[in-house]
């Protein structure tokens, strides 16, 4: 059975490089692609590639007039949540790639998907080794209490912090005990400097470092008596590793219904 794809952000970093991945794929067909500012444009010229035969729509709406089984979306936080809602309305499982939703959008996405009979799979890192770093960490914040989270991107980054950084900071809140430092209420100075906390019921601090020449990383820091545990995952300029867990997750979103966060919720 060949699987059909709709590519959000079809001409983005990440977008781009799906479609040759989809292009090349026994399994998986590309029915529909959007992008505003490639409207109207073949989307395998808009990849650098030969004509694919597909038109590239300006909205999510006329997208998905097309049928196809699978929404992927690579856009940005302001749009995500409105695409994924149109996408489930429309009968369609979705795989989100794209970072910035907050908790309560995603509990708002799981609702909706439940109702629809449909799955979602997000995650703010579809790469392999970007999903062992959560994995160790989580496994680590079962037996060290004290953690906080530094956030990388580059200047011209919008969300902060990174999905990845968030996603992480909402696990570890729900696994780990309680923390040792001084809480961020009771600080005198510039309480800003301590981060955002970010999770529930005991939230993680994070801090984002938004500076030229930095691209994406997450660094996990563990602190206990006399002795410290960083775990540290940094991306290279390349899309590719992020290609094979997107569409790995878009094989399995069918599996089943409501939302799961993470690569790791399909990779087992």
């Amino acid at each position: 059975m060949t699987l059909r794809i709709t590519l959000a952000g079809c001409t983005g970093w990440v977008g781009r490089a799906l479609i040759a991945a989809i292009a090349g794929a026994d399994d998986l067909r590309l029915v529909a692609g959007v992008s505003r500012s490639g409207a109207g444009r073949d989307i395998g010229e808009a990849a650098g590639m030969a004509p694919l035969g597909v038109a590239i729509s300006g909205s999510i709406e006329e997208a998905l007039q097309t049928p196809s089984d699978v929404l992927i979306d690579y856009t940005k936080p302001v749009a995500v949540k409105g695409h994924v809602l149109a996408a489930l309305g429309a009968g369609r499982h979705v795989v989100v790639g794209t970072s910035g939703p907050s908790a309560e959008d995603y509990a708002e996405i799981d609702a909706a998907a439940q109702a629809a009979g449909r799955g979602v799979l997000a995650a703010g890192n579809f790469s392999i080794t970007a999903t062992l770093m959560r994995r160790f960490a989580l496994e680590a914040a079962r037996y060290v209490p004290d953690v906080e989270i530094i956030d990388y991107a580059s200047a011209a980054k919008v969300d902060t912090p990174s999905g990845t950084g968030r996603e992480l900071a909402e696990m570890l809140g729900a696994v780990r005990g309680a923390s040792s430092a001084k809480p961020v209420a009771e600080l005198s100075g510039v309480r800003e400097t301590r981060g955002g906390g970010i999770g529930s019921p005991r939230p993680v601090q994070v801090h984002s470092v938004r500076m030229p020449s930095y691209l994406l990383s997450c660094e996990v820091l563990f602190g206990a008596d006399n002795e410290r545990l960083a775990i540290r995952h940094d991306a290279g300029t390349s899309a590719a590793p992020y290609v094979a867990g997107t569409l790995l997750a878009a094989r399995r979103v069918a599996s089943f219904t409501g939302l799961r966060r993470g690569l790791d919720a399909v990779m087992d």
